[in-house]
This record gives structure tokens, sequence and C-alpha cells, in this order.
């Protein structure tokens, strides 16, 4: 067996080898990069239900733009550049801040919209496409969106 690699947007990936003549694909939840950032987000929404409806139109808009920029790569799985998610989403959130003066509680919103949107526009609604690409394993959350789910995570922190 041999290792065998694909560079896209910048970051080099890993493709899994499949035994011979296996031809599904397993779908699977990262826990790190898709679960606890789901609950994490969840909660926020739980804890500070100001921003909820801010968070409606942030997540959405974070996902259309995830879902245009992240594409299905052959043997990999779905992958998107690490920064454009978390720069929207933090972008949109100031632009909150600057439009509603009553809105606090800037961290949670940007979480929630990139985490969210990142998930929701570059994995979910790429499905399809798994079986196209030829991935053994396809992880909701995996490498190909963990940095963006990751650094929406940061950069909500230094919202806050």
């Amino acid at each position: 067996m041999t290792d065998a690699y694909v560079t896209v947007f910048g970051m080099t990936y890993r493709v899994p080898v499949a035994a011979e003549g296996s031809r599904k694909t397993i779908v699977a939840i990262n826990v790190g990069g898709a679960l606890i950032p789901s609950i994490v987000s969840l909660y926020l929404l739980w804890r500070f239900p100001d921003v909820f409806a801010f968070a409606i139109v942030g997540v959405t808009l974070v996902a259309v733009i995830s879902h245009l920029i992240s594409k299905p790569v052959k043997g990999v799985g779905i992958v998107s550049p690490a920064l454009v998610s978390p720069l929207v989403a933090a972008v949109y959130t100031i632009a909150v801040l600057t439009l509603f003066s009553g809105v606090e509680n800037a961290f949670a919103l940007a979480y929630v919209c990139g985490v969210l949107g990142t998930l929701i526009g570059a994995d979910l609604t790429h499905l399809g496409a798994i079986k196209q690409v030829g991935a053994p394993i396809a992880s909701i959350g995996g490498a190909g969106t963990f940095d963006g789910v990751f650094l929406s995570g940061i950069i909500a922190v230094l919202l806050a």
C-alpha cells in the first residue's frame, strides 16, 4: 500500500486507501470538528437568545458562501478554504454590531454563524457529492472543514 496526497487550497491531505473491491463510503461525524462545536453553538443560542434572529441570517449567509467556495475532491471528500467562513462570520458580526446598537454577545453570534454555517454549507449541502469523490471515509466536520470550524471559535474569542 502506498500513501497518496492531494493539495487543495494550499493544504495537503492524505488520501486513505480503500481495500480493493470496496466501493462503499462511510459517512462519519467528527466529534471535535462537528459534534462538540454544534453542541456549543446550541448552548450559546440557548444562553444568549438575543442573538438568535441574527444567527439565523448569519448562518444562512455563511452557509451559502461556504457552499459556493467548497468543492468535492476525488479521494479526499469536501474541502473548503480555512479562513473564508470564519472571516465572513466575523464581518457579518461586526456589521450587526455596527447597525444594531442593542446587540451584545458578539462572540456567541460569530461562533454560531461560523461553526454552523461552515458545517451546513460545506458538509451537509454536499452530501450528495460524496459518492462522486470516491473517498472511502467522508467525515462531517473532518479535515476539509475542521480548520474553518476551529478558526471560527478563535475569531469569536477575539471578538469577545
